[in-house]
């Protein structure tokens, strides 16, 4: 008898609800007429009211069956009450299949398919509150990543303005030392050393040499001194107090007094060890820091330790050739001997040609001896110059570094348009599956390395967000894929090549690896860079489940 009713006409079965099949946000529009008569969505044609839903296509747009497959390419509603409502295309209608997105069944006639609502709308809500839970906790951990970027802006920025005042500093430098490696390639080799023979030359020298030397002899002190107070030292916690020696109690005391230790009886009975008391050489015994007056322009110890050293790699050289800019008695360049000075200028040109090829001559002839530049005299400053010159380019270079590093950070491109990849970048995650272990460093390099032996192979180095034209940067969808390319290239076949698939979780973990094609991976995995806070939409929708 059931199956006899399937092949009934609907108008056999009696009256089909004329709003059956239509969304809840259609429903104002499938109302007849005063004339009971009906307009087609698409406002084509007008037919009577009773031709909706009667399992006949009227419509040129089929929005007269609603509820029937009549129509070609169009949608079933699915009310779905105690679920959600969804369509399904109108062609599954009554084709006696239980559709899996009509929980209610009602896209088959009565009694076909079980109404499953309940249940599947209870699964549906236990499974969206896990969801909104794990959302929830990933965002807390999302929050923090942007916090960190903020704080790597701020960081990037004070480095930055360090750079630019350094670079400003070395600029300086480098023009200073430029200009006395010049001017020393422009010295002759007997003019320098004319030079190095003045006083101030050999005063400086004389100087550097005696500060050696007391550096030297300040350094055996200070291990002798460290070798006699380890001697006194064992000494003084070692002796027997009940032997009366008086020569060894005179000497501990001695010491004890020196260094400014408590007595070592005193210390015994008290059970407090001198670092527990908080004494060293520093301090007295009634816990005074012992201080030394200093002069001013003298160097404390901190200073002869840290800075001698440099004071005494100074080139001498170099700062010879600068004093002589505060120096200008010399007779070469005073104004009395310069005939060009007394010149018309229309004549110098020539009064200087003539002077060379005099020179020429007179060198030619032995009558003078011709100057040649000393390379071995100036190589320091040369060198000095290089040296100042690496260092200025390596602040340059550390600079730009740092200003491409910063653009990056707040970049849809880079870390994300709020910085919540940066705190990734370099993050590392691992999975082993079957004989390998796969890694992939985030912004690096994809890898699979053999667990037992063998050679580790580049899957990939980091390439794009996700690449899909249908996909705009800085979307949520764009973030949930990486591409890495340009692996090592397979026997016989192509590069290696990765996508990772990312979602939302509270770990930065490596869930899976699959070989698609032949050196074609895909990874997955999840992140909380992923997990975007709730917001009221979110909210809402749960509350309506």
């Amino acid at each position: 008898m059931f199956w006899l009713l399937l092949f009934l006409p609907l108008q056999a079965l009696g009256a089909v609800d004329k709003a059956f099949g239509v969304s809840s946000d259609l429903l104002s529009k499938y109302v007849p007429s005063k004339s009971n008569t009906w307009n087609c969505l698409d406002g084509s044609k007008q037919i009577p009211w009773d031709f909706v839903n009667d399992d006949f296509c009227d419509c040129p747009d089929g929005s007269d069956e609603p509820g029937t497959g009549a129509c070609r390419n169009q949608s079933f509603y699915c009310q779905n009450v105690g679920h959600i409502g969804s369509f399904i295309p109108n062609s599954r209608v009554k084709d006696g299949l239980c559709e899996p997105n009509c929980c209610d069944g009602s896209d088959e006639r009565p009694g076909v398919c079980r109404n499953t609502c309940e249940e599947v709308g209870l699964a549906y809500k236990k499974q969206i509150e896990a969801e909104m839970k794990l959302r929830k906790t990933g965002s807390k951990i999302r929050a923090k990543y942007i916090a960190f970027a903020h704080k790597e802006k701020k960081r990037l920025e004070d480095i930055i303005q360090t750079f630019a005042a350094e670079i400003a500093v070395r600029t300086k430098e480098v023009a200073r030392i430029r200009d006395i490696a010049e001017r020393a390639e422009s010295l002759s080799a007997s003019a320098l050393e004319l030079k190095q023979q003045s006083p101030l030359y050999t005063s400086l020298i004389t100087h550097s040499n005696a500060l050696k030397s007391l550096q030297r002899e300040h350094k055996k002190h200070l291990q002798r001194e460290k070798e006699l107070s380890d001697v006194l030292d064992s000494l003084r916690t070692g002796y027997n107090p009940n032997y009366q020696d008086m020569a060894v109690l005179e000497a501990v005391r001695g010491w004890e007094e020196l260094a400014g230790l408590p007595h070592i009886n005193d210390v015994r009975k008290d059970s407090v060890s001198d670092e527990e008391a908080g004494l060293d050489e520093d301090w007295d015994s009634d816990g005074l820091e012992i201080t030394e007056d200093v002069e001013d322009e003298m160097w404390t110890a901190e200073d002869l330790e840290n800075d001698l050293d440099d004071l005494l790699n100074q080139d001498y050289i170099s700062l010879l050739l600068e004093h002589d800019e505060y120096v200008q008695a010399s007779s070469e360049s005073s104004i009395l001997f310069d005939v060009a000075s007394y010149l018309p200028d229309s004549v110098i040109p020539k009064y200087e040609e003539f002077k060379e090829t005099l020179v020429s001559w007179l060198v030619s002839l032995g009558v003078i001896k011709g100057e040649a530049p000393s390379s071995a005299d100036t190589s320091r400053s040369r060198q000095a110059l290089t040296n100042a010159e690496n260092e200025l380019n390596k602040v340059v270079k550390e600079k730009e570094d740092a200003e491409n590093e910063l653009k990056e950070i707040f970049n849809i491109h880079g870390y994300g348009m709020e910085g919540e990849w940066k705190k990734l970048d370099g993050t590392c995650l691992r999975t082993d599956v079957g004989d390998y272990t796969y890694e992939v460093c985030l912004f690096g390099e994809a890898k699979q390395i053999p667990i037992k032996s063998g050679s580790s192979f580049t899957l990939g180095k980091f390439a794009s967000w996700n690449p899909s034209p249908d996909v705009k940067p800085g979307d949520e969808e764009y973030y949930k894929k990486q591409v890495y390319n340009r692996g090592h290239r397979c026997w016989n076949g192509p590069e290696r090549n990765v996508v990772l698939l990312l979602s939302c979780g509270t770990e930065n973990v490596l869930t899976s690896v699959v070989e698609l094609e032949k050196c074609e991976y895909q990874f997955t995995g999840t992140t909380p860079a992923l997990c975007l806070p709730l917001d009221d939409a979110d909210i809402k929708s749960k509350d309506e489940l």
